[in-house]
């Protein structure tokens, strides 16, 4: 069988033709034969059993009895009709009920002539009867390729209402089997499947669609499983290969007086042992003649700020400028204040750009970036517009990169003849499985262990009805001089339901929490940026005790003095929102608390949510638990999840397996880059038709 045979369009295969080939294109993507190969079942039922009429109990299970239509009417109804066959076998009769496609079915159906029926019944009025059936004249049903297991496809209501079922579609999978006649290439070298004990691609594709046993089901589901992880897996390290033999990056050779002079004069508390281990990754890369593509995790408060700036301070010494772009304007901000914080004692410029910056200090930035006279630029999306030009770019840090888009990212590319070293950082922790899958040309690096001194949060979930007792509580610790959030969900902006929630919290907490004894501060995403500005002001100052915002205030804001954080209807936030607006608290040297407050009507998800926040504050084992609850794409944001529409595997079910294909990929990648030997043939082959069909690789990273 050529490759090019299975690129043959779907309309050319026995028992589809145009009309057919029209729908299986738009409701389920499969436009050519080597589609419908991969159109993969999503469960199996076993059909080796047949039940009697008389054996028929009033339960939901799906059954196939043998019999003939001995009588077929057409009844009204008040919409439409119905279409209702008397179906006998020797031990009784039942119904067989058809609410679409009536009269199409009526003119296919034959009376007197036995038939396997096969689905679920229903019982009604002393009646058993079963709606839309799946059916096969036994004649057929003896001839057929077909296994005990026998395959469910997904399908949609556009497919069964033009009369494409189930069956219809496990027939055309068999037309195409004897159109190729079992003539399948081999995608994997010999010595990968006998090392992993693996079934050949073609028994793997038979026994998917027709498993002659559970066994073989199961050694299909692996070896396709397996292959479709070690495809992506290997585009994603060759990509990164590629990269670094080709996209030349500025060498940082030395490591100069700024970061020496920072590194023993100004840096306010020792290294973890974690940052002094990135940092050391990342100076290799730095000083490697190859561009650096690094992603940087971190819990919330793990000291990555610090390790960007001690990086920026080497691109510096070696004679570059830098740019930390952050997400929103607040965080940008923040990160401006500590930075000038940092280095106020030392000879570096450093300037911020927002969508608030005037056009006269604009026009500054712009003339010092071109002149060289501006060292580091920090900013929001403004640092990636076109007039905003570099001298000589050296390095870009990209904070909580999920939130920005890869066009926004591939912008900063372009501000170099040559492209800048990159650095995204996030305080998400991504779930290693994931990070394999999405990430997996990036390298990675980890901070896992918080600065010392640093006390854990405590969580607690009390429900509405012990409102006045938290309440209690916060004014002890007031007392004691701390300060409060309180955080309303967001939804929508536009939504009147979450400002009407959030005005409404706010009117009960003043009531609770009076002038002049208490001041309260409250943010909101409909505010101006000015007013916004001065209500943060004044809560960063002191001069309020509580804080009721939105999540505007998710990441990055820090106040040391804070030391609570209430999440008011906590059980409509993510787990990663949660563990982010937690991370807003404990920055102190004090004990810090996270009450999360919901009603007592709570789904089984956001039980699990807020038990697994209260029980650990490890943000990689919280996003383990997101992963396994909301699955890979919603993780992600659309952005990324593209990588992750697989067609048989599970990257949360199936990590182990994903585990072995990485292992697998960078073993045959370090053995031949270039996938030129013998044994590699099948395997380049592959690699080289997926590529060409595939648009999503162009997007990671």
């Amino acid at each position: 069988m050529s490759i090019n045979s299975l690129n043959t369009s779907i309309s050319y295969l026995k028992g589809v033709g145009p009309s057919r080939a029209d729908l299986l294109k738009s409701e389920l993507g499969i436009y050519t034969f080597s589609d419908l190969l991969n159109f993969f079942p999503n469960r199996y039922i076993d059909r080796t059993q047949f039940f009697k009429i008389n054996q028929l109990q009033q339960n939901s299970s799906e059954i196939q009895i043998v019999g003939k239509i001995t009588n077929i009417k057409t009844v009204q109804q008040k919409k439409g009709s119905r279409l209702v066959a008397t179906f006998r076998d020797e031990t009784g009769f039942m119904e067989l009920v058809w609410f679409r496609g009536a009269k199409w079915i009526k003119d296919s159906l034959k009376v007197n002539i036995p038939y396997v029926i096969f689905g679920k019944t229903t019982y009604f009025n002393g009646l058993f009867s079963m709606p839309h059936p799946e059916m096969e004249l036994v004649a057929d049903y003896k001839k057929n390729l077909r296994s005990a297991m026998q395959p469910v496809y997904p399908s949609t209501e556009k497919l069964i209402n033009k009369g494409i079922s189930n069956r219809v579609v496990s027939k055309m999978i068999q037309s195409l089997f004897e159109e190729l006649n079992g003539n399948f290439k081999e995608t994997l070298s010999i010595s990968i499947i006998e090392e992993l004990n693996l079934i050949s691609k073609g028994e793997a594709l038979l026994n998917i669609h027709f498993p002659r046993n559970q066994e073989l089901l199961t050694k299909a589901q692996k070896r396709l499983k397996f292959e479709e992880l070690f495809f992506i897996q290997l585009q994603l390290i060759r990509k990164k290969l590629v990269r670094k033999a080709k996209i030349k990056g500025f060498n940082f050779e030395s490591v100069g007086i700024n970061f020496n002079n920072f590194y023993k004069n100004n840096l306010p508390f020792d290294l973890t042992k974690a940052q002094k281990r990135v940092l050391k990754e990342i100076r290799k890369d730095l000083g490697s003649n190859a561009q650096m593509n690094r992603l940087l995790q971190g819990d919330v408060g793990s000291g990555k700020t610090i390790v960007a700036l001690l990086t920026i301070l080497i691109a510096l010494d070696n004679g570059f400028q830098a740019a930390f772009m952050a997400p929103t304007e607040i965080l940008a901000t923040q990160h401006y204040n500590s930075v000038i914080e940092l280095l106020h004692e030392m000879d570096v410029t450093v300037k911020l750009l927002t969508g608030s910056t005037k056009t006269k200090e604009r026009k500054i930035i712009h003339e010092q970036l071109q002149s060289g006279e501006l060292d580091i630029l920090i900013g929001t999306h403004a640092l990636i517009e076109d007039k905003v030009k570099f001298k000589n770019l050296g390095i870009a840090i990209i904070d909580e990169q999920h939130r920005f888009g890869v066009a926004q990212r591939s912008k900063m590319w372009q501000k170099n003849t040559l492209p800048p070293h990159i650095l995204v950082m996030t305080a998400t922790p991504i779930p290693r499985t994931l990070a394999m899958s999405v990430y997996g040309d990036l390298d990675i690096s980890v901070i896992d262990e918080l600065p010392p001194g640093r006390k854990e949060v405590k969580t607690a979930h009390r429900y509405d009805a012990n409102r006045l007792s938290v309440f209690k509580f916060l004014k002890e610790e007031i007392e004691k001089g701390r300060q409060v959030y309180i955080v309303y969900p967001l939804i929508n902006e536009s939504e009147a339901m979450d400002y009407k929630d959030l005005m409404d919290g706010y009117e009960s907490v003043t009531r609770e929490f009076p002038m002049p004894k208490y001041q309260v501060s409250i943010v909101h995403g409909k505010m101006k940026p000015a007013d916004k500005e001065y209500e943060m002001q004044r809560f960063i100052k002191g001069e309020t005790q509580i804080m009721v915002a939105t999540t505007v205030i998710e990441v990055g804001v820090n106040i040391p003095n804070a030391s609570v954080m209430v999440i008011e209807s906590a059980e409509r936030f993510g787990l990663s929102q949660l563990h982010q607006l937690r991370g807003r608290v404990g920055r102190g040297a004090e004990q810090s608390y996270c009450i999360l407050m919901t009603s007592f009507k709570l789904s089984a998800d956001a039980k699990i949510r807020l038990n697994t926040m209260v029980e650990t504050s490890d943000g990689f084992k919280i996003a383990e638990v997101d992963l396994k609850l909301r699955g890979p794409g919603n993780l992600m944001g659309t952005q990324q999840s593209g990588v992750l529409n697989l067609r048989i595997a599970d990257i949360v079910k199936d990590a182990q397996l994903l585990k072995t294909a990485r292992n697998v990929a960078i073993e045959t990648l370090t053995k031949d880059p270039s996938l030129k030997e013998v044994e590699n043939l099948a395997i380049r082959n592959t690699y080289q038709q997926i590529s060409k069909n595939s648009t999503i690789w162009a997007n990671i990273s």
